[in-house]
């Protein structure tokens, strides 16, 4: 209980830090060389063809798992919160063409529809997790009031960006602080299931994927046949995979 107690505390505590170092912190606009790729060939009149294309994985992963859920029945899931497993496979969907659509025409109107995709994963997996490892209850609770603040993020940004003040900091914080609580998670408290360690594999595909995306020349530079960013999209897909393999496969402690 004690070692619960703590990871509570740390959590709570580095949330707190988060807003106040949000509140503190000046306004982040929108670098507008993000929407700058290493790699912008033209392949059968696509444009920026690998970067495109490579969403193909989150497609076959989300359609893959709302299959399993929903159809065949086969995952190991929490069935009080069965809800936030569809979401997060539907968003892995909505991210292949929210993210495909991005890359086609990379702007910031475009990019508002890769990211509210994005928040769908990152949100409805953190409920998971709670729901797993600390309460189901809190888990299911805190889900739709997560998607909210994921979905407000993401048009807060984008219509800052409109009024020439640019605030991406609630954004990132919906990006980034379930990944570091996670872990928090994952470490100071026991799940009921086995197979926990898919829940590691994917934050570190994750982490290398955004490697590879803040080296994208680089890499297209050093390989010459695809970039970092490309990769970045089949990184975070076969973590994602992982994920949907380990739910098929676990079973209760």
């Amino acid at each position: 209980m004690k070692k619960e107690k703590l990871g509570v505390v740390l959590i709570i505590t580095i949330a707190l830090f988060a807003v106040i170092g949000i509140l503190l912190y000046d306004p982040i606009a929108q670098d507008i060389n993000y929407h700058s790729f290493g790699d912008s060939r033209e392949r059968f009149y696509i444009l920026n063809f690998w970067n495109v294309v490579s969403n193909l994985p989150f497609l076959m992963v989300g359609i893959l798992g709302l299959y399993k859920i929903m159809v065949t029945g086969t995952l190991t899931i929490v069935e009080d919160i069965k809800i936030a497993y569809i979401l997060l496979f539907l968003g892995v969907t909505l991210t292949a063409f929210g993210s495909a659509y991005y890359h086609l025409w990379p702007n910031n109107q475009t990019l508002v529809w890769d990211r509210l995709a994005l928040t769908v994963i990152f949100m409805s997996l953190f409920s998971i997790v709670i729901s797993e490892f600390i309460s189901t209850s809190a888990g299911k609770i805190l889900l739709f009031p997560f998607i909210f603040a994921g979905f407000a993020s993401v048009i807060y940004w984008y219509f800052s960006e409109l009024q020439g003040a640019g605030d991406l900091r609630y954004y990132a914080f919906v990006q980034f602080f379930p990944m570091v609580a996670i872990p928090l998670i994952l470490v100071f408290f026991r799940s009921r299931y086995n197979q926990v360690k898919a829940y590691w594999l994917l934050l570190a595909a994750y982490m290398v994927a955004k490697i590879f995306e803040q080296f994208d020349d680089e890499v297209y530079s050093g390989l010459g046949v695809i970039s970092g960013h490309s990769i970045k999209h089949f990184l975070a897909a076969l973590g994602l995979y992982i994920l949907l393999v380990s739910y098929e496969r676990r079973s209760c402690n």
